[in-house]
């Protein structure tokens, strides 16, 4: 989450307005909420969506019951009995939560919805930004959360990602999983319509890693950032999306 905020966030250019209060900005698969409570914390009006229960209990739990900073205390590790360089690794204690999640401004605009991103985000034309973090990789079809998130970006809008591509439903017994890489989906997004204005294509970056354990894992990321164009065109050639045609036929031939 830290790298996230770091990796170009506050010059990719979604400040429209002169308040960032009133740039709306959508983290879907916000699991404990803490990249949307960050967001928020920089002043923009931010909402997550989360699926999973169990990421939603929990969420609650933090976001709406805890006060303190480092209050509650956690043994992670208690069951790791592998890769223990030290007896005390695998018993040692850990701290939360690291900041209170009650210190964001009174007039904060942040909230937590639960449901499917796909059914919730329906509406279009409803979000400055969608921020995605370690979250295409779980769907079923990347593209559709591809439409999807270009059906609720206001035109101008801009999409944030980092992340690997850990295909959740890869290999699940009875689940659809289509899994593209990340040279076909880059293919897909710039043909339906967006403009990539940043990318890294090597992010080192871990997720619930044990630092003290003899066994790491390291993802190597995709971080971009892509705009939705304000004139809603796709494949390259100024094709027109939605019925947009004629009008479009009239700008070119003007010009």
């Amino acid at each position: 989450i830290s790298q996230f905020i770091s990796l170009n966030w506050t010059s990719c250019n979604i400040s429209f307005y002169s308040d960032v209060s009133q740039v709306r900005v959508l983290v879907p698969g916000a699991g404990l909420g803490r990249l949307a409570w960050e967001i928020a914390h920089l002043g923009y009006s931010c909402q997550g969506n989360e699926w999973s229960f169990f990421m939603l209990f929990s969420s609650n739990f933090v976001l709406n019951r805890c006060d303190k900073e480092n209050a509650l205390t956690l043994y992670p590790w208690i069951h790791q009995f592998s890769n223990n360089k030290m007896s005390s690794d695998q018993t040692r204690p850990v701290s939360f939560p690291d900041v209170n999640p009650q210190s964001l401004p009174a007039d904060s605009d942040f909230s937590m919805v639960a449901g499917d991103f796909q059914e919730v985000y329906s509406d279009p034309e409803m979000w400055d930004c969608v921020a995605t973090c370690f979250f295409i990789d779980t769907a079923h079809n990347v593209l559709d959360y591809i439409e999807t998130i270009w059906n609720i970006l206001k035109p101008g809008g801009v999409w944030i990602n980092l992340g690997p591509l850990l295909y959740h439903y890869e290999n699940m017994a009875n689940e659809f999983s289509i899994e593209l890489s990340y040279e076909e989906i880059k293919a897909v997004i710039l043909k339906y319509g967006f403009v990539l204005e940043f990318e890294r294509e090597s992010v080192p970056s871990t997720y619930t890693e044990n630092d003290r354990s003899m066994l790491k894992y390291l993802y190597d990321c995709i971080f971009f950032i892509i705009r939705k164009p304000a004139e809603q065109l796709i494949n390259g050639d100024q094709t027109p999306k939605d019925g947009q045609t004629e009008d479009s036929l009239q700008k070119r031939s003007s010009t």
